[in-house]
C-alpha cells in the first residue's frame, strides 16, 4: 500500500490505522465492544480489552495478541491482518454455525460467559466450517499453524476463479432481488413514485417506477457482476418526476463481504443441504434493521436484507441477494 500524493509506502501504523477505521473492525469481533485497540495477528480480528484477556489466556499457539498502540507490528503480521479482509471477513468462517441456543457475548457479558465463548470460537472450533477443522495434530503449537493456513487458503481461493471483462476481473455475479418498501417518505403532494437504483462498482441497475405508492412491491430481480475488489453494494431510492429532477427518497449500504467470504470458504453450495453459513449483523455503523443471515438454500447461497433508510424522515426496503460465483 503507498501514499498516492508521494508515491512512498505507508507506515505500518497508518496501514493499522486505516484498518481499524473499516466498518467492521470498529466493534471487537468476539463481543461487540466499540473501539478495539487489541488483535489477534495470527486469526486476524480486532478485539476488546476484556476479550484480549482471553485470548492471551489461549497462548500463542492459538491466539497471539499485540496491541495496535502500544506494540510494534512487523510488515508480515499487518499483510495477515489485511489478508483476512477485517473482524466481518473472519467471522464468516469462525462464527459459521452456531448450535442452537449460543449466542455471542456482549460488551458487559461476565469473563465467564466470555471466556466460553472465545474458548469454543477459536480453541474448539465449534462453530467452524467442518472441511475447516484440524481434527488432529502431532504437536498441540501445530493447531493454529495449520488452521490459518487452511484459513487463509479460504480466503484466497476467490482470485482462483476470476474472469476477465474489459480490463477489470469479476469474480461472480450478484442477483438483487428488491422485494418491497414500507412507509416510504412523501415526495409530491401526497405520495410518491418510487423505484430503486442499485450500484456495484461502475456497474447500475435500476427498477421500474411504481406510481403514487408509499409501499410499493417490486419482486424485480436485477443483477450486478462483482469486481474482484468490490465495496458495498449502494441502494438509492428516488421519487420520479416528469418535469424536473428526480427527488431522493433515502439511501443505504449493503455489505457484502461476509456473504462472499462464506459462500468462497464452502465452495460447491449444492453440495450441501439447507443451512446458516454466515452472517451480517447489525450495528451502529450500518443500516440494517436486524441481524441477516447467509444461507445455503436448495443449494444456492441467499441472504435476506432490511434495510432503514438513512438521510430521510422514513422508509425500509426488503431485499433478497443470492450468490454466483463464476467457474474456472
Amino acid at each position: 500500500m503507498s501514499n498516492p500524493a508521494l508515491g512512498k509506502p505507508l507506515s505500518g501504523k497508518r496501514r493499522l490505522k486505516d484498518l481499524l477505521l473499516q466498518g467492521d473492525n470498529r466493534v471487537c469481533a468476539d463481543c461487540g465492544a466499540p473501539d478495539p485497540k487489541w488483535a489477534s495477528t495470527n486469526i486476524g480480528v480486532f478485539i476488546c480489552l476484556k476479550c484480549c484477556g482471553v485470548h492471551r489466556s489461549l497462548g500463542i499457539n492459538i491466539s497471539k495478541v499485540l496491541s495496535v498502540t502500544l506494540d510494534e507490528w512487523s510488515n508480515d503480521e499487518i499483510d495477515a491482518m489485511d489478508e483476512v479482509g477485517g473482524n466481518a471477513s473472519a467471522n464468516a468462517i469462525y462464527e459459521a454455525f452456531f448450535p442452537e441456543g449460543i449466542s455471542k457475548p456482549g460488551p458487559d457479558s461476565s469473563h465467564e460467559q466470555r471466556s466460553k465463548f472465545i474458548r469454543s470460537k477459536y480453541e474448539l472450533q465449534e462453530f467452524l466450517k467442518p472441511s475447516l477443522r484440524i481434527l488432529s495434530a502431532p504437536r498441540k503449537n501445530s493447531l493454529q499453524s495449520s488452521l490459518s493456513r487452511k484459513i487463509m487458503d479460504s480466503f484466497r481461493s476467490s482470485s482462483s476463479s476470476q474472469k476477465m471483462e474489459g480490463t477489470v476481473e469479476f469474480i461472480g455475479l450478484l442477483k438483487v432481488k428488491v422485494i418491497k418498501g414500507t412507509n416510504l417518505a412523501i415526495r409530491d403532494m401526497l405520495s410518491s413514485d418510487p423505484y430503486v437504483v442499485l450500484t456495484l462498482g461502475q456497474k447500475k441497475v435500476q427498477t421500474n417506477v411504481i406510481n403514487s405508492n408509499l409501499n410499493p412491491v417490486w419482486n424485480q430481480e436485477l443483477s450486478l457482476s462483482v469486481p474482484q475488489h468490490f465495496g458495498p453494494l449502494k441502494l438509492q431510492v428516488f421519487d420520479h418526476d416528469t418535469f424536473s429532477a428526480d427527488d431522493i427518497m433515502g439511501e443505504a449500504e449493503v455489505d457484502i463481504q461476509p456473504m462472499i467470504t462464506s459462500a468462497t470458504a464452502f465452495g460447491d453450495a449444492g453440495m450441501f443441504g439447507n443451512m446458516q453459513i454466515g452472517k451480517w449483523l447489525k450495528s451502529h455503523d450500518n443500516a440494517l434493521i436486524d441481524d441477516s443471515t447467509v444461507n445455503i438454500v436448495d443449494g444456492k447461497v441467499k441472504q435476506a436484507v432490511s434495510l432503514k433508510l438513512q438521510n430521510v424522515e422514513s422508509g425500509e426496503i426488503d431485499l433478497e441477494l443470492e450468490w454466483m460465483p463464476l467457474e474456472e
